[in-house]
């Protein structure tokens, strides 16, 4: 009885090995898959792609769990990208990047930092404090960098000096830049042959507007030795007649977007010259392929200069008001266009204007409109002028004016059939 029952006992105990190995109970009485697992063990290359969807801060808090997590912390794929958010806290809702884990980055990350950019509030501190840092990437290989002001830009306030010094230390060392952002800079000529002299063969993107120390000679010496250039975006005060046919030789490559800002901040103190259809169409017969983008932001009564003749341009964004025989002009003088937005225009039904840009700019493929006014009989015409062709059709439904022929509901089945799919009017959002 005795050899019985301690067989039994035998039989019935539970080796500790099956138990390590039996899945854990959740609070909730389901097995937890997580609850085995050995986080601190996982490949390396599972940790990296865990931080690498972490914010900053809670991947500096992740790397002290421990050692393993500390040494994929610090691992050179991590740091390629980096974006530096400098803030006065008594003036900006934005977090700052914490002045201990900056030195961090240039102590031991400089050199691995590829595509990286500088977020600065309003102040002039953070402006100085991003060139500061910029001044410190002596062993960098850079390939993009963008300097990007949240409010009023920033940069402008630092001393040219301090801006052209700290922007020559990265164009020295980098010697494999490809993409720029520097609007709303202090850049200068001299910035800008340094920038070529180092990284001719590499650069394909320059962004520089409403740089005012920048003059058309700069831009020339960039579109004469940077062979690879493909985008360039600018202030239309440095464009020109000359500057147009300059690039527009043969020594220069064919540019596939050129971008162009065309900016007032007080109406009447700003006389805005004209470009001469001939310099358009030699740079169009250069670069055939080219999209000319222009971005508006005019008082109505400063668009005297533009669109009186052809205009190669492709795509259009007013963020003003703009009136009625403008968008004329556009009708009449802009067979290329691709895309046109409006943001606003007065109280007068734009129908006639809208069905004869439809009618003429037959590469016409996006439109948006803000606070404007087309009867839906109009509407309703425009698209059935442009058919399929219109791939984006952003309307706001404040926008559509209810006529005698038709009712939103029913304009949104007779668009719809005439587009080929599904469409509805943008709703205003009511919070």
């Amino acid at each position: 009885m005795k050899r019985a029952r301690q067989k039994v006992v035998v039989e019935n105990q539970i080796p500790q090995t099956s138990q390590k190995n039996k899945k854990q109970k959740s609070c909730f009485g389901e097995s937890d898959p997580l609850a085995s697992v050995d986080w601190g063990s996982l490949p390396h290359h599972v940790i990296l792609c865990i931080f690498q969807f972490l914010p900053l801060v809670d991947r500096a808090r992740a790397s002290s769990v421990c050692r393993r997590w500390n040494e994929v912390f610090h691992i050179p794929d991590l740091w390629r990208r980096f974006e530096f958010e400098l803030t006065q806290p008594a003036t900006s809702y934005l977090k700052s990047t914490h002045p201990d884990l900056i030195q961090q980055i240039i102590k031991k990350h400089a050199d691995h930092l590829q595509y990286v950019s500088f977020k600065v509030d309003s102040s002039t501190e953070s402006a100085e404090a991003a060139c500061d840092i910029l001044s410190q990437l002596v062993n960098c290989s850079i390939k993009t960098l963008g300097l990007i002001s949240t409010a009023k830009p920033s940069f402008m306030n630092v001393s040219k000096a301090h801006f052209a010094s700290a922007l020559t230390v990265v164009f020295v060392n980098s010697k494999s830049l490809s993409s720029i952002k520097i609007d709303d800079t202090p850049l200068d000529d001299p910035s800008l042959k340094v920038l070529v002299a180092n990284n001719s063969d590499t650069l394909k993107l320059l962004k520089m507007s409403s740089c005012p120390h920048l003059s058309p000679a700069g831009v020339l010496c960039v579109a004469d030795h940077c062979h690879g250039l493909k985008e360039l975006a600018l202030n239309y005060y440095i464009l020109s007649d000359e500057l147009l046919l300059a690039l527009s030789t043969e020594k220069h490559v064919d540019l596939e977007h050129l971008r162009i800002d065309i900016v007032s901040e007080n109406p009447g103190q700003v006389e805005f010259h004209t470009i001469k259809k001939q310099s358009w169409d030699a740079f169009v017969k250069h670069s055939p392929k080219v999209n000319i983008v222009m971005y508006f932001f005019l008082y109505e009564e400063e668009f005297d200069a533009f669109f009186r003749e052809e205009t190669p341009v492709t795509h259009l964004y007013f963020g003003r008001a703009v009136s009625k025989a403008m968008l004329g002009r556009i009708g009449m003088n802009c067979p290329r266009l691709i895309e046109l937005v409006v943001c606003a225009n007065g109280l007068q039904p734009l129908d006639d204007e809208l069905i004869q840009i439809a009618e003429r700019c037959k590469n016409l493929t996006a439109m948006g409109l803000g606070e404007c006014e087309v009867t839906c009989r109009g509407f309703i015409e425009f698209v059935k002028v442009c058919g399929g062709r219109l791939n984006q059709l952003s309307i706001m439904e404040e926008v559509l004016i209810p006529d005698n022929d038709y009712s939103l509901d029913r304009l949104h089945l007779e668009v719809s059939k005439h587009l080929g799919r599904m469409w509805f009017p943008d709703m205003m959002p009511t919070w």
